[in-house]
């Protein structure tokens, strides 16, 4: 049934290749600009489908089968296309920094596998107050690393380096979420395991 918050649920898959699109050119400020605006407009969607459908007793099996997929789905594209673009270059490591979103993205796979063998058992792991930040710095970090090509002359001097400030929160924060990443994943493969053989 297609109600008002799965709707939004799916239109932030459907605008996932034209987010994608506007992130291809790191030099096109303009460009990185609009997915900036469009990157926040799909966390709202994020946050208002959830509580729409709570809100208007609507919550759905579709809904919740959708909502975590286009999650990850937006989450992996934009971290595949910064990698690539070498919006993740840095100082001091350069292109190490893209070893952070790989973890992310093997997390990623791996809980989904897990829930889905969980699921056939008919075992739920409910979503940490860790994994939730996990996710908050996840979301800023990507945004930041947005906003840092959007505007590249928002620049400081760090230690006798010129650094742009989102793009230097955008990094750091992605090693924070790295880091939330591995212990939640920890966690939940801790649960699991309990339940094989």
């Amino acid at each position: 049934m297609l109600t008002l918050p799965n709707a939004l649920t799916l239109s932030r898959i459907v605008a996932v290749p034209l987010l994608a699109f506007l992130l291809w050119w790191p030099t096109w400020e303009l460009g990185y600009g609009l997915a900036f605006a469009m990157y926040c407009l799909m966390g709202i969607t994020d946050y208002f489908d959830g509580y729409l459908a709570r809100a208007s007793k609507q919550v759905s099996r579709l809904g919740q089968f959708l909502d975590p997929i286009a999650d990850k789905i937006m989450i992996a594209a934009v971290i595949l296309v910064l990698a690539a673009q070498g919006v993740m270059r840095g100082p001091y490591v350069g292109d190490m920094h893209v070893i952070a979103g790989l973890v992310i993205l093997i997390r990623e796979i791996a809980v989904s596998g897990l829930r889905e063998f969980l699921g056939g058992l008919q075992v739920s792991i409910p979503v940490s107050r860790l994994a939730k930040w996990k996710t908050t710095f996840q979301l800023v970090c990507l945004g930041a690393l947005i906003l840092g090509n959007a505007l590249p002359r928002w620049n400081v001097w760090v230690l006798g380096i010129e650094a742009n400030v989102p793009h230097t929160v955008g990094l750091t924060t992605l090693w924070a979420a790295a880091a939330l990443t591995v212990i939640t994943g920890w966690d939940y493969l801790r649960v699991g395991l309990k339940h094989m053989d």
